[in-house]
């Protein structure tokens, strides 16, 4: 997706476009401790009501072996595992990771990148992940490797920011993410940089139906989505062929 760049810009407090592996890792370390806290207010509060909404879209029941890829600090991970299943909470940021392992004990945290899973073929009845898949630099790739660890038969949720569907809110919502997120994240991050990255990766990010056609393409059957806030966010789900 990206030139190979110098690696002079190590301390760069926020990644680019490129995506280069350790530039989003190390922007996510330096924001780890207040992640969810920021998250919550810069989401307007609506990140904790889109975690409900994908829970029980998600359905987990005791007994299921799930992977949350690109868990952060595990807040995606936690009702999955509060319902019974058992969930594995994979990161490349060992910072988030860090700051997950304190916040929630009772979530099994591992370190993990999404283009090369540390798992067997066929482990997980369920994989997921929420708002991490733009940060990889090969959607493609880490889709092929979401289905590779899926049992068959088994299913995917991707829960990401997407584009709205009524035109006045997606003006709105747009204004937002270039005007409104960066005044509010200098004011309340230690990092305001890495919320002006993801703002410009939301922008450059597919809608709806260009994701599902991705995602069929790396071999997921049936893909759909189910939109979220008017499609400001949406889940896309798909099966592993048995």
């Amino acid at each position: 997706m990206g030139k190979a760049r110098p690696r002079e810009d190590r301390a760069m407090t926020r990644a680019d476009l490129n995506k280069e592996p350790e530039d989003v890792s190390g922007m996510f370390d330096r924001v780890a401790k207040r992640y969810d806290l920021l998250n919550d207010l810069m989401s307007l509060g609506q990140s904790k009501r889109w975690r409900k909404k994908v829970t029980a879209i998600i359905n987990p029941e005791p007994g299921m072996k799930i992977l949350d890829i690109a868990a952060g600090t595990g807040a995606s991970s936690e009702p999955l595992a509060k319902a019974g299943a058992e969930v594995i909470a994979l990161d490349f940021s060992e910072g988030m990771l860090a700051a997950g392992r304190k916040m929630r004990s009772g979530i099994k945290f591992q370190f993990g990148d999404a283009l090369n899973l540390p798992f067997k073929d066929g482990e997980f009845d369920i994989t997921t992940i929420s708002f991490g898949l733009r940060n990889t630099n090969d959607v493609g790739l880490a889709l092929k490797e979401a289905l590779r660890v899926t049992k068959n038969g088994g299913s995917i949720y991707i829960v990401e920011f997407s584009q709205p569907t009524f035109s006045p809110f997606r003006y709105i919502y747009m204004k937002y993410l270039l005007k409104a997120l960066p005044v509010i994240a200098k004011r309340l991050s230690p990092n305001p940089d890495a919320y002006i990255y993801l703002a410009e990766s939301i922008l450059s990010w597919p809608a709806q139906g260009e994701l599902a056609s991705i995602m069929e393409e790396s071999g997921w059957r049936s893909p759909r989505w189910r939109n979220l806030t008017g499609g400001g966010v949406a889940v896309h789900i798909a099966q592993k062929s048995l």
